[in-house]
């Protein structure tokens, strides 16, 4: 039998010295993948997806009606929702407010909360943080309790203590971030990508609007998506060109444990 030989360091030069252990968001800066997918343009679209899903969460609980998506000649891209807003309090264990700990935290959130959310799209409180740590600059606002306060990140790593910078009777979660190119090795948001996802996450949300502008070139380009018809209207969509076979689609819905289901 032939001897396999090691490479490299010996078994016994492996100790203590060589555990690497990543604090906070470090981790995810450093290998990406574990948590999007990928650093090409799949992981940068799955960064949007995630502060999508957050409002489709909202929406979920009863308290968000529309979701807009802008993409800007900057490469960033503004995710806006009218739901309940990020909470702007002191959270008490971590002594930060709601914002901080939801953007620089990961496994934080009101998913883990079950008083909050029925049910969840994204990565259960990892999601807006690993955005934030793989943009070069996320900024955070949020319209709650009569206020609108502000934070910016760099990097994960907040620029400051968040700000309250006016007030309003809306309600919502304004983020806005810059792709890290230092981690993505694609740019550039794809808006046919973004459209035929919106419009899905449209069919299967009765009633939530969606709205996607692209603000990158001298003609800004705007869609909006909403169906009240819900999976029904998406039976529909899929046999527009087809000669169905019964008149209307059999549909159904019902709630079982607390969750709504089509």
């Amino acid at each position: 039998m032939a001897k396999v030989k090691s490479q490299g360091a010996a078994p016994q030069d492996y100790t203590a010295k060589n555990l690497a252990v990543l604090e906070g968001l470090e981790a995810v800066r450093k290998r990406p993948g574990m948590y999007i997918g990928s650093n090409d343009s799949r992981g940068l679209m799955h960064c949007l997806w995630e502060i999508v899903d957050n409002g489709v969460d909202e929406a979920f609980a009863g308290f968000c009606t529309e979701i807009s998506v802008t993409l800007l000649a900057d490469g960033s891209a503004e995710v806006r929702d009218n739901g309940r807003g990020i909470p702007i309090d002191i959270e008490k264990r971590t002594k930060l407010t709601g914002v901080e700990v939801v953007m620089t935290k990961l496994h934080a959130g009101g998913k883990f909360d079950s008083d909050s959310y029925k049910v969840s799209a994204g990565l259960h409180g990892v999601g807006v943080s690993c955005v934030n740590a793989l943009s070069a600059t996320l900024t955070a606002t949020v319209y709650r309790g009569g206020k609108i306060v502000t934070q910016i990140f760099e990097r994960g790593s907040p620029q400051g203590p968040q700000q309250e910078v006016g007030t309003s009777d809306e309600t919502g979660t304004f983020v806005d971030f810059q792709p890290d190119p230092d981690i993505f090795t694609a740019l550039t948001f794809s808006f046919d990508t973004l459209a035929a996802r919106m419009r899905e996450l449209a069919f299967l949300n009765n009633g939530l609007t969606f709205h996607l502008i692209d603000d990158r070139s001298q003609e800004p380009h705007e869609e909006e998506f909403c169906f009240p018809g819900g999976i029904k209207a998406f039976v529909e969509y899929l046999d527009q060109n087809k000669k169905a076979l019964l008149p209307s689609p059999i549909y159904m819905t019902k709630e079982h444990n607390n969750v709504p289901i089509e």
